[in-house]
């Protein structure tokens, strides 16, 4: 049974698991995505994100596409994101970041694809040091009181940005930022130093990011072994690929052997572990497939004990980054739209 808790200091409450809807109209086709989020909505989910960027757009038209053919958008807490670049080219300057133009502009075609009048979480996809924090913050607050947007909040800063952001909404007299969205799981734990800490007393919701360590997580990689045809980690010519890691796969057999105890499967036991850390609100899960989004689900009805975390803490150290996030997730090619 799908569970809830409230979104950091805000009055609304979400599910505690979100639904990430990056691969939606991109590897999966249409009708499969309206589908899965059909399915989502129906156990319990009632939150989704998605990103401007994911798919140039695509993500976005297929979610908004989704939630017009089911008729439940006024029951989904709807989160997308601005930064990516959206144009290719280098004669594009203007086309990606966290200027006003962008923002604003950006919105306006986000809830086009979307097919709605407001975005509920309206997120900083990355942060961005050429443009002042108050440029971008005037920008939200605007769209804010436009009706556009309801929250706002942030992914990937640091804590020192996220505390510097609150200083200068309360200066401006501004909306602040409610949630940040950071990369967190059993191979890259390192939010636990100062970010988690930074977010429980300020009142931010943390949604963690690939939960899975892009799949990886799953159990079905092995050691120097080719990997599936279709999976996200493959082989690099060049080496420092994931999977020649002996410690990240030490980590993947903890989390297979405590599984087997558990009777479940490893990706579950993974998604459990990062949605009853402290401090943690909804993890996005990233599915590709309905087989995919049925095993992510069955997460949420998974204990954890403290024994259990603490044979979890002696195969993976909190606070400590096994594999970075950046290698853990993706390829670096992935982060071209940066």
């Amino acid at each position: 049974m799908m569970r809830y808790t409230r979104l950091g200091r805000t009055g609304v409450e979400v599910s505690r698991l979100c639904l990430g809807c990056m691969m939606f109209g991109g590897k999966t086709a249409l009708d499969d995505s309206c589908r899965m989020i059909d399915r989502a909505l129906d156990a319990g989910i009632n939150f989704l994100d998605t990103a401007n960027v994911y798919g140039r757009g695509t993500s976005e038209h297929t979610v908004g596409e989704a939630l017009k053919r089911n008729k439940k958008r006024q029951d989904t807490f709807l989160a997308t994101k601005v930064h990516g670049r959206m144009k290719e080219g280098a004669h594009q300057p203007n086309r990606f970041g966290n200027q006003r133009r962008m923002i604003i502009e950006e919105c306006s075609h986000s809830l086009r694809r979307l097919q709605t009048d407001h975005i509920d979480l309206y997120q900083i996809h990355r942060p961005q040091s050429t443009v002042p924090i108050d440029e971008t913050l005037r920008a939200l607050d605007d769209l804010i009181r436009q009706g556009k947007v309801r929250y706002i909040g942030c992914s990937t800063f640091g804590a020192w940005q996220v505390v510097e952001s609150l200083w200068v909404a309360k200066e401006l007299g501004l909306n602040r930022f409610v949630t940040e969205q950071p990369p967190y799981h059993l191979l890259d734990r390192r939010i636990e130093r100062e970010l988690v800490p930074m977010a429980r007393s300020y009142g931010f919701a943390i949604i963690p990011w690939s939960p899975l360590a892009g799949g990886f997580l799953s159990g079905k990689y092995e050691l120097r072994q080719a990997p599936p045809a279709d999976a996200r980690h493959q082989p690099r010519e060049a080496g420092g690929s994931i999977l020649d890691n002996d410690a990240a796969f030490k980590v993947v057999d903890a989390i297979r052997e405590l599984a087997v105890q558990k009777q479940c499967t490893a990706s579950q036991l993974a998604l459990a572990w990062c949605a009853r850390q402290p401090g943690i609100t909804s993890p996005i899960i990233g599915p590709r497939t309905m087989a995919q989004l049925e095993d992510n689900l069955a997460a949420v009805d998974i204990e954890l004990t403290e024994q259990d975390r603490q044979k979890l803490d002696a195969a993976s150290p909190p606070g400590r980054a096994i594999v970075p996030s950046y290698l853990a997730d993706f390829g670096p090619h992935e982060y071209a739209w940066l």
